[in-house]
């Protein structure tokens, strides 16, 4: 007499060494969740259902895992446990056992290969920074090329030029702004004061030939015409 037991059993798969599709050797181990069905197949089928049912699936796992590439095992893992899960259903199933889950467990990987995916990852994210730069400056050349649209207005720069101050005075600096409408009223207001100062000075006619001065210009106005 042969005593079976009809509960679901955890049986671990041992780590195996694993060449993938694109040549990378990886370690891949992984647990399997099987009951027996039927318990006459499972005495009479077979000598011994557990040994038999953790070869196939060590098999079993090198071979689906050998089909994908790494970035297939580390990403597609729901479809490798699938396919591993429905291979060996098939084939435990003339045994009287069913397997209902299985699931890969760790995936180990050579330290070159490590160092190589963290390099590739930092480039990806330096690639991603770039282009949010890039689109963040393209976005602001677009909004300053619309305010100088609207802040050619004279108007508009005068409005402009003490928001800068206050930007420019939040830290405890040195800097001196001279808003460039200041400059042009200075400059103005030179201009002005020069032409003031040369209208207050006197006439000076210019000398003679022989040295002495030359007397001013005198008008001569005919006298008015009698009426008649």
């Amino acid at each position: 007499m042969r005593r079976v037991t009809l509960r679901i059993v955890t049986m671990p798969i041992q780590s195996q060494g694993i060449i993938t599709r694109d040549n990378v050797s990886v370690d891949v181990s992984a647990v399997a969740y099987n009951r027996v069905a039927d318990a006459v197949k499972s005495v009479v089928a077979i000598e011994n259902v557990r040994a038999a049912i953790d070869q196939i699936a060590q098999t079993t796992l090198r071979k689906v895992v050998g089909q994908h590439t790494l970035d297939q095992t580390l990403s597609e893992t729901d479809r490798i446990n699938a396919d591993i899960r429905e291979i060996l259903d098939v084939t435990t199933v003339e045994w009287g056992v069913e397997v209902s889950l299985v699931e890969l467990k760790d995936i180990q990987l050579p330290e070159t290969m490590k160092r190589a995916m963290a390099k590739q990852a930092e480039a990806e994210r330096e690639k991603r920074a770039k282009i949010i730069s890039a689109e963040g400056e393209s976005m602001a050349a677009a909004a300053l090329g619309d305010a100088s649209d609207t802040m050619a207005h004279p108007v508009a720069l005068q409005l402009r030029n003490p928001q800068s101050l206050v930007e420019l005075g939040v830290d405890k600096n040195s800097t001196v702004v001279f808003p460039a409408p200041l400059m042009t009223t200075i400059a103005g207001l030179g201009a002005f004061l020069a032409r003031e100062k040369a209208a207050s000075l006197p006439a000076v006619t210019p000398p003679t030939p022989n040295g002495a001065p030359q007397p001013a210009a005198t008008t001569v106005t005919d006298p008015p015409t009698p009426a008649t």
